[in-house]
C-alpha cells in the first residue's frame, strides 16, 4: 500500500510540534545547565538527570525521524538540527 502524501496543513502541524519538539530539549538542558538554581518554574526542575536524558532522547528521536522526510518545502530546519546536536551532546 502506497503512502499518501501530506498535505500542507498536515506538514504545518509537523513542523510546529517539531519546534515545540526542540524548544524541549532545549529546555531540559537549560533547566538541567542551571543545577542548584533551577527553580520549581523550570521545565523539568523535578527530574533526576536520568529522566532529563531520557526526555530529550525521545525527542531527540522524533525530531531525527521528522527532520529526514524528504517532502519538507522551504522550512527552516535550523532550530530543529541544533536541539538534535545539543541533545546528542546532552544525553552523550
Amino acid at each position: 500500500m502506497a503512502e499518501e502524501a501530506r498535505t500542507t496543513e498536515l506538514k504545518a502541524q509537523n513542523y510546529a510540534a517539531m519546534l515545540d519538539g526542540a524548544n524541549v530539549i532545549t529546555s531540559v538542558i537549560a533547566t538541567h545547565n542551571k543545577g542548584s538554581d533551577a527553580t520549581n518554574e523550570d521545565f523539568a526542575s523535578g527530574m533526576t538527570h536520568d529522566e532529563k536524558k531520557a526526555r530529550v532522547n525521545r525527542s531527540m528521536g522524533y525530531l531525527k525521524v521528522m527532520v529526514a522526510l524528504d517532502d519538507w518545502g522551504s522550512e527552516d530546519m535550523t532550530a530543529v538540527n541544533s536541539a538534535i546536536s545539543a541533545g546528542e551532546t546532552f544525553v552523550g
